[in-house]
């Protein structure tokens, strides 16, 4: 694709030299430039960390319900499960 930029007079100078220097074309160093600027971009955003609900009231089983049974708990849901 073609584009047109509007760059500070010496920044293309010292881009054309360089290029030059790598023995690649103008673009190609451009493309570099902004493919490691774009990287560095992506890898700099922080992970969202999420939070998760956590219930702190008071209660627990009913009395008699034993945790480790599945038949007991599902006993104990009756019509809720």
């Amino acid at each position: 694709m073609k584009t047109t930029l509007n760059l500070n007079d010496q920044l293309l100078a010292d881009a054309k030299a360089l290029a030059a220097q790598q023995r690649m074309s103008l673009t190609r160093l451009i493309e570099e430039g902004l493919q490691m600027r774009l990287r560095a971009q992506a890898g700099s955003t922080k992970p969202v960390r999420i939070r998760l609900p956590v219930f702190k009231g008071r209660g627990g089983l009913v009395k008699g319900v034993d945790p480790l049974s599945n038949k007991a708990l599902l006993e104990a849901l009756g019509d809720d499960a």
